[in-house]
């Protein structure tokens, strides 16, 4: 199970909306078959690690299949795997954990067990609970995924000096390495939504998109309670290529109308939500991109859009990058000040550390989803 686990690892950032899974197929005490979900729309993990025997030309007749999540039973966008499975003539199968959806929660275990195959089910399950997590948050709750993401000197600096940004090669210059900004990147596959506030858009101009592109295509959002964004800015330039919702208040709006109809005229769209003191509500929001269908929201704001997610403890996972850099007057944007207005310490649990070179980049996941993820 612990292989399989593995091979699941490789389907982050390709396969979401959908979990990530991998299967291995045992045989009188040897792999004979090893598979995982490689993209949105393929062929499951079941299927690649049976089609994996059949490339070694092994049988898969009486063999057991160590796969991480219940095996799907209904038909999607791929017909059931426990229907392969069955007419494979496996004869044990062992499942980390239950598929908690609708169409699924038990269902192909039972399928499984009627056509007389063996199933156990809860090896290695708090593993593959964290594997994926917001598949499982998204399911059981209906809520949004929200990862928090952004990449850091050892002093807390967010970003070079104006005056050295403005001096660097088509304004960018970059606090974390090459490797991390490519890592960083499999963060934005996996997110069916990417947030920024406006301040960022103005400082940086991003498109926000994953490079390279592929599987799901990710709303970029942009928290704009007075509408400021700029109308030759990447993201409206772009607008019809990937979705745009600017998220703003209806007061804004009104104040606004003539921009705010040109805005969409470029193909973005404009998102109302109360905004009490002037900010806009983050828990309304969330719940409209839930119903959106966004599992994942990735959140790639300044230092008091990260801030304010934290305050409303409405963080489920923690990205950092850390640099080996002490910017000191040459650096600007500091998360550490914001943050310090935290009234409460945030611990992270399953936390992971993992160097890109000299950078280094820390991931947990807070507390608050913990108790949904294990209640």
């Amino acid at each position: 199970m612990q292989a399989a686990l593995r091979l699941a690892q490789r389907s982050i950032g390709s396969v979401e909306p959908n979990p990530a899974v991998g299967a291995v197929i045992v045989k009188d005490g040897r792999i004979i078959g090893k598979g995982w979900h490689r993209k949105f729309g393929g062929p499951h993990a079941e299927i690649n690690a049976l089609q994996d025997c059949k490339t070694l030309g092994v049988s898969p007749q009486g063999a057991t299949m160590y796969v991480t999540l219940e095996p799907c039973c209904h038909y999607g966008k791929t017909p059931p795997c426990t229907e392969t499975i069955i007419a494979a003539g496996l004869a044990k199968v062992v499942v980390a954990i239950v598929d908690p959806s609708e169409h699924a929660n038990g269902k192909g275990i039972q399928q499984l067990r009627n056509a007389g195959i063996e199933v156990r089910i809860g090896l290695c399950e708090t593993e593959a609970r964290v594997l994926n997590a917001p598949f499982i948050k998204f399911a059981t709750t209906g809520k949004c995924w929200v990862i928090l993401k952004w990449a850091q000197t050892i002093d807390g600096k967010l970003a070079y000096a104006e005056k050295i940004r403005n001096s660097a090669p088509e304004g960018r210059c970059w606090i974390s390495n090459e490797r991390s900004r490519k890592d960083a990147h499999k963060l934005r596959r996996r997110a069916g939504g990417i947030l920024v506030g406006i301040n960022t858009i103005i400082a940086d101009d991003p498109l926000l998109t994953p490079r390279p592109g592929r599987g799901q295509k990710s709303t970029r959002i942009v928290l704009d309670s007075s509408i400021r964004i700029p109308f030759d800015c990447k993201l409206l330039a772009t607008a019809k290529e990937a979705p745009v919702l600017i998220v703003t208040s209806d007061r804004a709006v009104h104040a606004n109308l003539e921009f705010a109809d040109k805005i969409t005229q470029k193909g973005a769209e404009i998102l109302t939500v109360p905004a009490p003191q002037g900010r806009c509500d983050l828990r309304f929001l969330l719940g409209e991109l839930a119903k959106r269908g966004v599992q994942q929201l990735l959140v790639e704001g300044g230092p008091t859009v990260l801030t304010s997610f934290l305050k409303e403890q409405l963080a489920d996972e923690i990205v950092v990058y850390i640099a080996p850099k002490i910017l000191g007057l040459l650096g600007s944007v500091s998360i550490t000040e914001p943050m310090a207005e935290l009234a409460e310490a945030i611990g992270l649990n399953c936390v992971d550390i993992k160097r890109f070179g000299d950078d280094v980049r820390l991931t947990g996941l807070t507390k608050t989803v913990l108790g949904e993820l294990f209640s």
